[in-house]
This record gives structure tokens, C-alpha cells and sequence, in this order.
């Protein structure tokens, strides 16, 4: 019998990270289904490339986790933190047209990913720097051969 040491995130990162996904899976989803109402929309953009770029950015998300839970601590937080600052891109509807153009809806789920995904990328970075009980720490699991 012997111990090994088995990487895992902190509940703190679990909780940022399932609101991000939240928060962006909401913006994404309203995007993709008013997209037609959204101001000065260019015409590319579709309910499908909508829904294809949130894939991909939530894509950038599961590799960082499957990263730091595979034991690559920094390169998993640094993908992690990249995908919650994904989140500021909602922050080009506002380059489109004024937040006074946008229902009260839109603006919502803007300001939640964006606020979500900056807390998100916090995390990580506070995540990386500490050792315990900040940041990813590894559970001793018992291992019996037989």
C-alpha cells in the first residue's frame, strides 16, 4: 500500500469556473437566438457561428481543467484564466452601439460574462501563486494492490 498524490481544483476555481460557464452559456444562447435584434450586428454573424464560437472558447476551458487535473498546474490556470478572459469579448457589442441601445437583457448577460470571466481569470491568478489552500492542491489517495 502506498499514498499517491492526485492533482484537483479547489472548490474556489470549481465555483468561478461553473459561473463563467454560466454566465457565458447564457450570453451565447441569447446571442444565438436574438441575434437579429442585437444593434449593428454585422450580417456574418449567425445563430450558428454563435454557437460554434462558444464551443470553441468552452473548448479552451475543459482542456485548461483536464490540464491542471493531469498535473500541469501552469499551463492548465494560464488556459483557464485565458478562457474567463474570453469573456470581455462581450464587451464589443459596445463597440457596435451604445449600452443605451441594448435591452435591458442584453446588457445583463454582457455585464455576467464579462464580470464572471474577470473573476474567473483572478482566480486563477491567485490560484497559481499560492500553494494550499488557494490554489489546486493534491488529494492523498490510498492505493492498495491486491
Amino acid at each position: 500500500m502506498h499514498m499517491h498524490h492526485v492533482p484537483r481544483l479547489h472548490p474556489v476555481l470549481w465555483a468561478s469556473l461553473g459561473a463563467y460557464f454560466m454566465a457565458s452559456l447564457v450570453h451565447f444562447v441569447h446571442n444565438a437566438e436574438y441575434i437579429a435584434l442585437y444593434p449593428n450586428m454585422p450580417a456574418w454573424v449567425s445563430r450558428e457561428s454563435v454557437c460554434l464560437v462558444w464551443a470553441g472558447i468552452s473548448a479552451m476551458g475543459s482542456v485548461g481543467v483536464a490540464l491542471v487535473l493531469f498535473g500541469a498546474k501552469t499551463p492548465g490556470l494560464a488556459l483557464i484564466g485565458l478562457y474567463g478572459l474570453m469573456g470581455l469579448d462581450g464587451l464589443g457589442h459596445y463597440a457596435l452601439a451604445l449600452c443605451s441601445e441594448h435591452t435591458l437583457v442584453m446588457n445583463a448577460t454582457i455585464w455576467f460574462e464579462v464580470g464572471a470571466g474577470v473573476l474567473l481569470a483572478v482566480t486563477c491568478c491567485v490560484c497559481a501563486r499560492a500553494k494550499s489552500p488557494y490554489g489546486p492542491v493534491s488529494a492523498q489517495v490510498e492505493v492498495r494492490r491486491c
